[in-house]
């Protein structure tokens, strides 16, 4: 199969295929080095992702090396790097507590399969543009829950199975407090100090993988009384997943499903577009979202957990020369052998650790400078953010997302309906040296435009859809004392929607029953092909449409001669 610069490209063409054709052992180098350091800091992320989503410590390494590879290898980016993420995991949590891991399982495969279907209706362009004070909101409530359900292993509280909900967890929390442990407040601060001190001595090495090996070995050769993996989780490796399933299911499935895809989609386009911008590169979104959801189809086959682009994985592949997708291959073979060869050291990590790296995880991926910088922008940027993040902490991080999309949705149409204008011209017209035309002034033109008086001409500026569908109505009605002849100028309407069409239907209708001749005018490419698809040609006539102005008064002086 071949791309030709002639013809567009088709929705599904990994960039793997692409960076094959030019691939030299120089790059394979540069590649080997990123993957490796990826699979670094990779390793204990995953680790900490699979215990803020309720699962053992396997499957996110299993989704590390399983949708990590798919993702790679079948993406549209060069350099995105995919596995278990933060922003999967309190939905994630809240799935096994109401559906257990069955329910987890399926809800992934239906995510994928919405993924693909993204992808293979060519969205990817549509969802990058998911306004950002959404992105932020709901980021920064996932941030709080994260942080809020390491407060217990981060102290060593004595509370037992915690609750889901944000409040009922801290008022468990408030009435154990006198249970702290002093031995895992120490680990965590130290393991704490360890992150954030690290990067002084090496940016290569994760904090993160530090603190994991230090506080491991301390527990371990002086037999330190904390709590580790194996102390705090009882869930059964080799469990099968697809045990009880059940048809029924799915429906109750189907709306957490739809959360982990927008958000998988989200994410997976957020982080190969800030890629784009340090590779100098273009990723292609459609193929990257059919990558995203054939990996989430294929990895609860191997019990892993839903999967996405990691934008801090993504942005270390690039700035250690990660630059083609054999970089993210190589990051989950070898996240593969770490397992097979150390597997067995993963369940004496002290769950303290993995707290402290969650914190840091959270504050970091919260973006709380773009949270404050929002909160000065316009009014309505404002409302969007604070709803979705109050909604995702308080309520239900799928009820904050959809209500968050909602809002947004509606005050894009009110924006789109203010700065669609539509205006009458009345007198003369008149070109100025640009050929744009206007309101004759007191100087001379270099060309006027006589407007008899039986005829009305209008300027329609913006999309026609359906948002201001309403304001052509109200803004065309002729009134009482209709013209012979109303031109709607249509030079500045790039877009035109089936409820567009229909408020021109409604127009022409009037206009006929007011016995008023209705032209149009100066109509672009992709208006004309829904005026000439939806039939609304043939019910208009086609000497009615006209390319400019000129014609179109032209044509109005020849309707006025015949009625006279």
């Amino acid at each position: 199969m071949s791309i030709s610069k002639n013809h567009p490209q088709p929705f599904f063409w990994p960039k793997l295929f692409s960076t094959l054709k030019t691939y030299s052992l120089a790059l394979f180098w540069g590649d080997l080095s990123a993957g490796i350091i990826v699979g670094i800091v990779a390793l204990p992320l995953s680790i900490a992702f699979s215990i803020a989503s309720g699962v053992s410590p396997d499957r996110g390494l299993i989704t590390a090396i399983v949708a990590g590879f798919l993702i790679s290898a079948l993406g549209g980016s060069r350099v995105q790097i995919g596995g278990a993420t933060g922003a999967f995991a309190v939905i994630i949590y809240r799935v096994i507590e109401m559906h257990g891991l069955q329910g987890l399982m399926i809800c992934t495969v239906i995510a994928g399969a919405l993924l693909i279907m993204m992808g293979v209706l060519r969205w990817g362009a549509v969802i990058k543009y998911i306004p950002f004070p959404l992105t932020v909101g709901f980021t920064a409530g996932i941030a709080v829950l994260i942080a809020s359900s390491q407060v217990k292993d981060f102290l060593g509280l004595n509370t037992g199975p915690l609750p889901t909900d944000f409040l009922a967890k801290w008022l468990v929390y408030f009435k154990a407090i006198g249970s702290i442990d002093p031995w895992t407040v120490a680990f965590s601060l130290v393991s704490l100090l360890i992150i954030l001190l690290w990067p002084r001595v090496s940016r290569k090495i994760p904090g993160s993988l530090i603190a994991i090996l230090f506080m491991t070995f301390l527990a371990q050769v002086f037999h330190l009384p904390v709590a580790t993996i194996s102390s705090g989780f009882h869930l059964s490796l080799h469990q099968a997943p697809w045990a009880q399933f059940h048809l029924s299911d799915i429906e109750s499935l189907v709306n957490p499903a739809l959360t982990i895809a927008v958000l998988g989609a989200i994410q997976s386009l957020l982080s190969a577009t800030v890629a784009d911008g340090l590779i100098e590169g273009r990723h292609r979104s459609n193929t990257e979202l059919i990558a995203q959801g054939i990996a989430n189809m294929v990895v609860p086959l191997f019990g892993g957990i839903p999967a996405t682009g990691a934008v801090a994985r993504t942005l270390t592949n690039v700035k250690n020369g990660g630059k083609t997708p054999i970089a993210g291959i190589v990051h989950s073979l070898f996240l593969l052998i770490v397992v097979l060869v150390f597997g067995k050291w993963i369940s004496k990590i002290p769950l303290s650790v993995l707290a402290a790296i969650l914190m840091v995880v959270s504050y970091n991926m919260a973006e709380w400078h773009a949270f404050k910088a929002i909160l000065r922008a316009p009014r309505s940027d404002v409302i969007v953010m604070l709803t979705t993040f109050l909604l995702t902490v308080f309520v239900d991080l799928t009820v904050g997302v959809e209500v968050g999309i909602f809002m947004a949705f509606a005050l894009f149409v009110k924006r789109m309906s203010n700065v669609a204008v539509i205006r009458e011209i009345k007198g003369e017209m008149e070109s100025d040296e640009n050929g744009e035309e206007t309101l004759r002034n007191e100087g001379g033109a270099v060309t006027r435009r006589q407007i008899p008086k039986e005829v009305s001409v209008f300027e329609a500026e913006g999309a026609f859809f359906f948002g201001v569908a309403e304001l052509l109505r109200d803004t065309l009605d002729v009134g009482q004392t209709p013209p012979k002849i109303l031109i709607l100028r249509m030079r500045h309407v790039l877009a035109l929607d089936a409820t567009g069409l229909r408020a021109l239907r409604d127009l022409l209708s009037q206009c006929r029953r007011n016995k008023t001749q209705l032209l149009l005018s100066g109509i672009h490419v992709q208006p004309m092909f829904a005026i000439e698809r939806s039939g609304f040609l043939g019910e208009l006539g086609e000497s009615n449409i006209l390319e400019t102005i000129d014609q179109a008064l032209k044509r109005a002086r020849e309707v006025l001669d015949t009625r006279k």
